[in-house]
Parts: C-alpha cells; sequence; structure tokens
C-alpha cells in the first residue's frame, strides 16, 4: 500500500509536469495534428489546444492511458520488472494513471486561478482602495454622530425639568394623604 501511495504522488506531479510543459508550447500535438488531418480540418494557427491542454475528459483520458500502458509496455519488455504480471503491478499502473489524470486537473486549477490574479490584480487594488476610502470616511462619520449624540444628550439634560429630580415619592405622597 506504501508504494501505491508513493507511485500515486509522483504520478500527479507528473502530470502536473505534462500540463505545465504542454501550455507553454503544443508542437508535438501540431504535428501529429498535421499528419493525421486534412489540411481543411486542421487546427487554427493561434490554437493552443494540446493533448491535455484545453481538452476535455475523454480525450485527456485516453491521451494518458494510452501513454502510461506505452511506458508500462516499454518497462515490462526491456527490464526484469513485470508490470502486468501480478495485481501489485497491475494496481501500481492503474495508480499511475489516475494520479496524472487528477496532475492535470491540479495542473488546470492552479495556471487558471493564476490567470485569473494577474488579470483581477489592477481590479482588485482599486477596489482596495476605494473600500479603504469608504472605511476612513466611515470612521469620520462615526465620529461626527458620537459628537452631536453627546451634545444633544447634554441639551436633553438641561432641558428636562428638576421637578422630577425633587419630587416626592410614592410611599412620601402616600403618607402626606394619610392613605398610609
Amino acid at each position: 500500500m506504501g508504494a501505491d501511495i508513493i507511485i500515486f504522488i509522483i504520478a500527479i506531479l507528473f502530470g502536473i509536469f505534462l500540463y505545465w510543459r504542454e501550455s507553454n508550447g503544443n508542437g508535438m500535438y501540431r504535428f501529429v495534428n498535421k499528419l493525421v488531418n486534412s489540411k481543411e480540418l486542421q487546427m487554427a494557427a493561434d490554437s493552443k489546444k494540446g493533448f491535455i491542454y484545453q481538452q476535455a475528459f475523454l480525450p485527456r483520458l485516453i491521451f494518458v492511458v494510452t501513454v502510461v500502458l506505452i511506458a508500462a509496455l516499454i518497462v515490462e519488455f526491456f527490464t526484469p520488472i513485470s508490470i502486468f504480471g501480478s495485481y501489485l503491478g497491475i494496481s501500481a499502473f492503474a495508480s499511475f494513471a489516475a494520479g496524472t489524470l487528477i496532475g492535470t486537473y491540479v495542473a488546470n486549477l492552479v495556471l487558471r486561478s493564476g490567470q485569473v490574479l494577474e488579470e483581477q490584480s489592477e481590479s482588485l487594488e482599486g477596489k482596495f482602495d476605494n473600500a479603504v476610502e469608504k472605511g476612513k470616511d466611515f470612521i469620520e462619520d462615526l465620529k461626527s454622530r458620537d459628537v452631536k449624540a453627546v451634545e444633544e444628550a447634554k441639551e436633553e439634560i438641561k432641558a428636562e425639568p428638576k421637578s422630577k429630580v425633587e419630587e416626592k415619592s410614592a410611599r412620601d405622597r402616600l403618607k402626606d394623604k394619610g392613605l398610609m
């Protein structure tokens, strides 16, 4: 089980490497496209599409499994390691294929988030500056409201009649009336 986890992590890193490499240039895909397709069906000159980069799930899955299968066959025939001779070899093959596929999606997420951050960085600075200015205005407004509230409270205290303070309690009034 430990070897499968190590193979899986290595496969994720390999998938990230494949995606990153193909996002920088798609020369191999262009070459295969020219060999396979007629002039009318060939991809546009400005297209960045590759075997993995900007592909849907199924073509990406087929490419990854094919590459891993070819690599496993080469290892099987040219080395004494028997990949397809045991359950552990087949498990390692499946782990490597799944990890590579997951690695391509992880790399896609990282590259897209980097592009979004680059595109939004200028607008984020403007939004941040705007938020700081609104915060300063809000604090100034709170300070002026506090001063106004204190002044209004002082005026209310001055305007209240002092008779309430000097009034007798209910008990004293009842005693004065002789009811207590």
